[in-house]
């Protein structure tokens, strides 16, 4: 039997276990990725380890997520990553550059590579055969370490794309549409692996908005197989000799198919406030709007922010609505400026944001009470804009012109036959792409460029909080009972007054499911252990660690939900919270506030392999909830957490 693309990949790259669904693989990594955010926790848990120099073939440290420094303790951060990557041997990509996975397209992603980074929307250079994974930070920290990566092996998904797109209809309506049917949680254990005759129609950043996406779909990777278009792609930023033929075999064996006819795609949108909200865009038609961005790492690159330039040439935005762009790179800002579109939006009205992923997690461009924002992003979470009430519509570049245009929501294809003239843009790929990282590249500083030999940490910049090895009696309230779909914005908020805490973790624990309810972290503290109470699909969103990083400083013991998001789960083992999953009836009959106790000896039991745990509540009845976890992720929850496992294994 052949193999699909992805397992030809995982096969390269496999140091242990079997390529068979559902069973633990761990893989060799070539190239890993962080970004601020999430970066600081990274390097400083690289140098917990006590390692000297990165041993992935390539490291990349990016700046995109509070750039506008609006404190010392933002310039700090930015100022110990770029100390960071000279000490131990990674990139380093300027604030302003760009986001993380536009610029690392540009100037690292490679066909055939594994990437690992600390942000859920690394799977982007999945568009050019790339197999890229997002992963909590601590994951990334002993990769770059030269530790394998372990993740269960996925399904592998054949999404067999037929046709070809028809005017006004985009590569983000064909994730859309795969969102429609399949739900965020459609993709989760899987791989999504894009096949069949449309997809020599789609250009490379056609795939990476939707390999991009693929994220929303809980999916743990999205990938596309190489061709004449992905060679281009590499030429243009003279890497061309990176090119590899990669292809599933003829009789590759797939756990599913999914049958997309490009042809039947029509103009989508998704409305509040989940990106599977999905509906024509016609049914939301009249909407007012007050707000449009075109931007972010899914639609930032400047074929995608063409279209909208060529509909607003000659054209003047609503007066009612607002209109920014916000490239995905300065490469992208560049092209526009040079070609003459920056001049030509702006004469439409419109503003123009630095390369940064700014807005979509609520930083700037914060919408007005009672409004509605619409945006080429992937994510449309209740008050990940920055605003509780926030009604937050996700759509195409050519959706959101036609919005910016009319002042409210509207068909493309009605729009262009109002008005005289405008016409479908049709895609066009940009020429004049600066080469990539080589000499006289002022925005990313190369290994041997280094201006730093030594860490530089300003006054915010805190230690790596570890916890003591498991124990054999846990108990504790029921400190907090949520529903389903809790993302890890609800659980750490990624709004600027918070964001510049990620490397301190006691004051951003002040902020822990502050969104939820605000009485929590204190009681948590007050409490000193106890559990999490949630329903399905618990900690969706981004990879970002601090959302089990500051449960576990604030004394949380584990988690008792109906299901667990992949990313969130495996850092969940990473500082030592036990998940255990429970059944519907125990999760209604638990309510906050309750005793909680494993009635089991934990430690034991987690060391013998048990996957049925009795938990005990207020004395007065019992239920059965089940741990589902391999002997490495036993052993990691035993030790207190993935740092002090894998410090033990180097030592």
């Amino acid at each position: 039997m052949g193999q699909t693309l992805t397992e030809q990949i995982l096969d390269d790259h496999l140091v242990e276990g079997d390529l068979e669904p559902g069973e633990e693989i761990g893989i060799e990594v070539d190239q890993v990725l962080t970004q601020d955010t999430t970066g600081t926790m990274v390097w400083l848990q690289f140098e917990a380890l006590e390692l000297d120099e990165i041993q992935t073939e390539l490291a990349a440290q990016y700046c995109d997520h509070q750039t506008y420094q609006f404190d010392f303790k933002n310039t700090d951060d930015h100022r110990f990553l770029r100390s960071a990557a000279g000490t131990y041997g990674a990139y380093f990509s300027q604030p302003g550059n760009g986001i993380c996975h536009q610029v690392h397209k540009e100037n690292f992603a490679a066909p055939g590579k594994t990437l690992l980074g600390s942000d859920s929307h690394t799977p982007t250079p999945g568009g050019l055969g790339q197999l890229a994974i997002g992963a909590g930070g601590l994951d990334i920290a002993v990769a770059m370490g030269g530790g394998a990566y372990y993740v269960e092996m996925p399904e592998v998904v054949n999404v067999r794309l037929e046709g070809e797109l028809d005017e006004w209809a985009t590569a983000k309506d064909v994730i859309l549409e795969l969102l429609r049917r399949l739900s965020v949680k459609g993709g989760v254990g899987k791989v999504l692996e894009y096949t069949g005759p449309g997809v020599e129609t789609l250009s490379i950043p056609e795939r990476t908005t939707i390999t991009n996406m693929g994220t929303e779909l809980g999916a743990t990777s999205s990938i596309f197989p190489t061709d004449e278009h992905t060679r281009g792609w590499l030429e243009k930023f003279d890497r061309g000799d990176e090119h590899v033929a990669l292809a599933p075999d003829e009789d590759a064996d797939y756990a599913d198919e999914i049958v997309v006819d490009l042809s039947a795609i029509e103009p989508l949108i998704a409305a509040p406030s989940m990106p599977d909200n999905v509906m024509p865009v016609g049914e939301a038609a009249g909407t007012d709007v007050d707000q449009v961005i075109v931007g972010s790492c899914t639609n930032g690159a400047y074929e995608d922010i063409l279209p909208a330039a060529k509909m607003l040439s000659g054209q003047q935005i609503d007066r009612r609505t607002e209109m920014i762009v916000a490239p995905g790179s300065k490469q992208a800002s560049e092209m526009l400026a040079r070609n003459g579109w920056t001049a030509e939006l702006m004469a439409a009205g419109v503003n123009f944001s630095e390369a940064t992923c700014g807005a979509c997690i609520g930083i700037g461009h914060v919408p007005a009470s009672d409004s509605v924002s619409l945006r080429t992003f992937n994510r449309n979470f209740e008050g990940r804009s920055g605003i509780e009430d926030d009604s937050v519509y996700l759509c195409s570049p050519e959706v959101a012109a036609a919005a910016a245009l009319a002042g409210e929501i509207v068909d493309p294809r009605d729009l262009a036959d109002e008005l005289d003239g405008l016409e479908a843009p049709g895609f066009e790929m940009g020429s004049g792409y600066s080469p990539g990282y080589g000499e006289g590249d002022a925005d990313i500083i190369r290994p041997e460029e280094s201006v730093d030999d030594d860490l530089i940490k300003g006054p915010n910049i805190g230690d790596v909080p570890l916890k003591d090895q498991l124990g054999a009696h846990i108990e504790g309230p029921a400190l907090l009972k949520m529903g389903d779909n809790i993302t890890t914005d609800h659980i750490i908020p990624a709004t600027s007054d918070i964001l510049m805490y990620r490397s301190n973790v006691p004051k951003l624990s002040e902020f822990t499911l502050s969104r939820v309810d605000e009485a929590f972290a204190d009681r948590a503290l007050e409490a000193d252990g106890g559990f999490l109470l949630a329903g399905e699909n618990y900690g969706q969103g981004s990879s970002r660690e601090h959302a089990a990083l500051c449960p576990m400083y604030l004394g949380v013991e584990g988690v008792l939900a109906r299901s667990f998001a992949r990313i969130h789960k495996a850092n969940l083992f990473n500082f030592g919270l036990i998940p255990l999953t429970i059944d519907e009836a125990t999760y209604e009959r638990i309510d906050q506030g309750d005793d909680v106790e494993i009635v089991d000896d934990v430690r034991t039991a987690v060391d013998q392999g048990r996957e049925a745990f009795t938990v005990r509540v207020n004395d007065d009845w019992e239920a059965t909830a089940r741990l589902d976890a391999n002997g490495r992720e036993r052993r990691i929850l035993a030790a207190g957490g993935k740092l002090p496992h894998t410090r033990q294994q180097f030592a």
